[in-house]
C-alpha cells in the first residue's frame, strides 16, 4: 500500500445507562451478561474492547457531561450547567454570555406555594399560547427568550451584559413556597435580580391569561407560573467539526442530547416519529437514519435512551429485554457495514437497577473496524470487555482512538 491512507468514517453508538452491577436474581450477573446478544458479541469478538470511566474513576456522570467527554471535550473546562443544553434541545441555541434555564410551567396559590409542579402536565396547544404571551416581557437592558419544550417543560434564555450563571433555582422541587433566586457570587447579582423580576412578571401575565381562566373553569390546575432551575452559561467551545475536520451529525430523540450536539456544532438530524426514545422505540429505524447519514457525514453519534429508563425504574427484566432489542439493531448494522466504517459502541454512564440512578461504575467499550486488532474478548459486557486490549480509559480518550482508527489523527512530532 502506498500513499496516504484512506480516511474512514465513524459511527459512535451511545447506549444510555447501559452499564450495571451484579443482580442477585440473575445469579449475580448484570442485565447485559444475562441478555442474549449474539450480534453485540460479534463486534466484541472482531474488534478491541475495554472499559471506560466516562469522566474519571468513581465519578457519577450526567448524560450532558458524559456526552461532552465522549465528543472529546474536557467537561471540567466547558460544562457550565444543564440549562443551555436543554434550551438548545428545543431549538434555542444561544451565544456566549447568554444564561439559560430549564423551566416548568407550574401551579401556585395566592401565597406562591407550589400546588402542582407540572400544572397538571399542561401541554400543547395551551402551552403554545402561554409561551407566546411571555415573549412580550421586557426588562431593562436584558432580552428575554422563552422556548416551548414537551408538555409542561420550557426553557428561558436571558441575554445582556454582565450576566452569570452563579445563581440558585427558583423551583423548590416540592410543594412549598417558591424560592427566591439568589446570587452565589458577586457576578450573579444582576442575573438573580433579573430572574426574580422575570418570575414575578410572568406570574402576573399567566395568572389572568384566558388559557388559565378556561383551565380553572374546567377544574384543571392553571399553569400560572414558570419556575427556572439549572442555570448555565452557553459555553465558548471549538465546534466539533472544526476541531476534528469531520462533517458531523447526531441521531437522537432526547432533547438534551440534541442540545449538546447542536451546541458542539453537529447537525441534528430528523428521525421518524416511531423513534420515541422510550422502551418501545424503533431502534432499527434510528440505525437506518444513522447509516444513511454516513453517505453525507464523516462522523455520526447515535444515542439510544431506552436502557437508562429501565435502570432508573429498577426493572431488571425490562432492561434485559431492551438490551436484546438493541442486539437486533446491531444485527441490522452488522449486515450493512461499510468497509471503511469504525464503530464505537459504549455507554455514557451506568444506571444500575439496584441503584435506580447513575453510578460511577465504568462502562463497556468495543471498537470495531475491518483493520482493528482482534483481542481475546468474546462477549460484550462489563466483565468480558474489561479483559480486552484497550484496558481502562477515560471518556475523552475515546475520540482520539477512533479518529486514529479512521486514519484521521494528526501526527505529533516530526
Amino acid at each position: 500500500m502506498t500513499g496516504m491512507a484512506h480516511k474512514g468514517r465513524v459511527l459512535m453508538i451511545i447506549m444510555d445507562g447501559l452499564g450495571d452491577r451484579a443482580v442477585p436474581e440473575f445469579s449475580y450477573r448484570t442485565p447485559l451478561q444475562k441478555a442474549r446478544t449474539p450480534n453485540m458479541d460479534w463486534f466484541a469478538q472482531n474488534g478491541s474492547s475495554g472499559i471506560m470511566d466516562v469522566i474519571s474513576p468513581g465519578i457519577r456522570p450526567g448524560s450532558d457531561t458524559a456526552h461532552l467527554a465522549l465528543l472529546g471535550y474536557d467537561p471540567y473546562e466547558v460544562y457550565a450547567g444543564r440549562g443551555p443544553f436543554e434550551a438548545a434541545g428545543i431549538g434555542l441555541i444561544g451565544r456566549k454570555g447568554d444564561v439559560a434555564f430549564r423551566c416548568n410551567f407550574a401551579t401556585v396559590d395566592d401565597d406562591l406555594v407550589v400546588t402542582d409542579r407540572r400544572a397538571g402536565r399542561v401541554k400543547e396547544p395551551d402551552t403554545i399560547e402561554l409561551v407566546e404571551a411571555l415573549q412580550s416581557l421586557k426588562m431593562d437592558g436584558i432580552e428575554v427568550i422563552v422556548g416551548l419544550g414537551t408538555e409542561h417543560r420550557a426553557a428561558l434564555i436571558l441575554r445582556g451584559e454582565g450576566l452569570s450563571s452563579d445563581v440558585t433555582d427558583v423551583d423548590p422541587h416540592d410543594h412549598v413556597r417558591i424560592w427566591e433566586c439568589k446570587a452565589t457570587s458577586e457576578k450573579g447579582e444582576r442575573t438573580a435580580d433579573a430572574v426574580n423580576e422575570f418570575v414575578a412578571a410572568a406570574h402576573r401575565i399567566l395568572r389572568d391569561h384566558p388559557i388559565n381562566v378556561a383551565r380553572k373553569s374546567k377544574g384543571l390546575p392553571p399553569a400560572n407560573i414558570l419556575l427556572p432551575r439549572g442555570a448555565g452559561s452557553f459555553p465558548d467551545i471549538i465546534p466539533f467539526p472544526e476541531k476534528t475536520d469531520m462533517r458531523s451529525a447526531c441521531v437522537a430523540g432526547v432533547g438534551m442530547i440534541k442540545g449538546i450536539c447542536g451546541i458542539c456544532g453537529l447537525d441534528v438530524l430528523e428521525i421518524p416519529a416511531c423513534c420515541t426514545g422510550g422502551t418501545g422505540t424503533d431502534m432499527i429505524a434510528k440505525a437506518k437514519v444513522a447509516l444513511e447519514a454516513l453517505d453525507e457525514y464523516d462522523f455520526v453519534l447515535m444515542n439510544i435512551k431506552a436502557p437508562d429508563l429501565s435502570g432508573h425504574d429498577s426493572l431488571a427484566d425490562q432492561k434485559v429485554e431492551v438490551i436484546e432489542k438493541m442486539d437486533e439493531m446491531f444485527a441490522y448494522i452488522r449486515e450493512r457495514l461499510p468497509d471503511d466504517l469504525v464503530v464505537a459502541m459504549t455507554a455514557d454512564h451506568s444506571t444500575p437497577v439496584s441503584v435506580g440512578d447513575h453510578s460511577g461504575d465504568p462502562v463497556p467499550l468495543t471498537i470495531y473496524s475491518r483493520h482493528m486488532v482482534r483481542d481475546s474478548c468474546k462477549a460484550y459486557n462489563e466483565a468480558d470487555c474489561g479483559e480486552g486490549r484497550l484496558g481502562r480509559i477515560r471518556g475523552k480518550d475515546l475520540l482520539p482512538i477512533v479518529m486514529d482508527m479512521a486514519n484521521r489523527s494528526e501526527k505529533y512530532g516530526a
